[in-house]
């Protein structure tokens, strides 16, 4: 697949089958996430696994509800940390540009996208969740306190071919300025 299908084929699953993840391809997803721009090339994503259905069904029902069909049926869900106080700031604490700590949310959000391409590409199927009980989460994972969760990817073989949502066209996205 050259990266125009896999960018214009992905899509957001929500449904899988029960098949599991094998570890060894995680971790080449994971090293391909690894690729993904950063500021200042601090690489802040850090990955968490959550996997049985015990587990991630208790962390659907306590921590994602709003999310729980669709957490309930991946064989694996990866929790998506970030290392704060890294992205859009200076070494003496200071933001370098009026985003503030905004930055962090971008970069982790570059990471997660290449991290789903990779993933399509490697044949399993993912979707980014941001509605979740964070700081509920981050005591039960056991968070670091420099890490924050940015989001939560459900993984796994996609039980479902959904169609692609109607995009805007390049004249609504696209202006040039004199």
């Amino acid at each position: 697949m050259n990266a125009k299908e896999c960018i214009r084929g992905r899509r957001s699953i929500r449904h899988y089958k029960d098949t599991p993840v094998p570890h060894e391809l995680l971790e080449e997803v994971i090293a391909d996430a690894a690729y993904a721009p950063s500021w200042k090339n601090t690489q802040i994503s850090r990955y968490i696994v959550v996997e049985g259905r015990e587990a991630i069904d208790k962390l659907a029902a306590e921590y994602a509800p709003f999310n729980a069909k669709t957490v309930s049926t991946a064989p694996m869900l990866i929790v998506q940390t970030f290392i704060k106080n890294r992205s859009g700031y200076e070494r003496d604490g200071s933001f370098t540009t009026d985003r503030g700590e905004g930055w962090q949310m971008y970069d982790a959000g570059i990471a997660a996208q290449t991290l789903c391409l990779s993933a399509h590409d490697h044949g399993l199927g993912t979707v980014i969740m941001g509605i979740f009980h964070r700081h509920e989460l981050e005591k039960y994972l056991n968070i670091p306190e420099d890490q924050e969760i940015a989001a939560l990817i459900a993984i796994g073989y996609p039980d479902e071919e959904p169609k692609a949502p109607r995009r805007k066209d390049v004249e609504t996205l696209l202006s040039y300025a004199d």
